[in-house]
């Protein structure tokens, strides 16, 4: 098994997207923050947490999810409310979270790189719900089953290479549900 350094998967990702997205992958000291091209830097910017592997897969996938216009605006224009959400909120965050969720467990799997379910509420003292983790799953079997669009299917093809996974192999990896539930402290 390869070595999982970040700067391999900037590296990577910069190869790919840099010209064709004029997009590139940015290891950030704070909190992930998406930043469309202006003045001031050419490129648009996929900031990830503290140069964590597993973040920057998690902001790559929310990255495939937007849109050409959602692209433009910054962190995608999405509604975000941090850490310490009602149940009723969390409830909404797993609803948009499934599809960026399946393509981070893809591109997990891909990486041959731990995936983990992330509920991103520990203050509001909840995990990721089980109708949750499964959705995540059917959306990512959905993917490998039906097709991905062209951005995340360039990218999983890459990280097979890159780490030398079949990608053959993913669609057992997700069905043995090998995803991880990452538990409110």
């Amino acid at each position: 098994m390869r070595e999982h350094r970040i700067e391999d998967l900037i590296q990577l990702f910069n190869g790919l997207f840099r010209e064709p997205c004029n997009t590139i992958l940015v290891a950030g000291e704070g909190e992930p923050l998406y930043r469309p091209a202006d003045h001031r830097f050419p490129h648009h910017r996929i900031i990830f947490a503290h140069g964590f592997y597993a973040s920057a897969l998690h902001e790559i996938a929310h990255w495939c999810v937007a849109g050409p216009q959602r692209r433009q605006l910054e962190d995608y224009g999405y509604w975000y409310k941090p850490d310490g959400r009602s149940p009723a909120e969390q409830a909404e965050f797993e609803r948009v979270e499934v599809k960026p969720q399946a393509y981070e467990w893809l591109f997990s799997a891909a990486a041959d790189h731990p995936f983990h379910f992330s509920a991103d509420n520990i203050a509001g003292g909840c995990g990721p719900s089980p109708d949750f983790r499964q959705k995540v799953r059917e959306r990512a079997q959905q993917l490998l089953a039906h097709g991905m669009p062209d951005r995340p299917k360039i990218l999983v093809a890459a990280l097979c290479d890159f780490y030398d996974t079949r990608p053959d192999s993913l669609a057992s990896h997700i069905s043995a549900g090998t995803g991880k539930v990452t538990q409110p402290a």
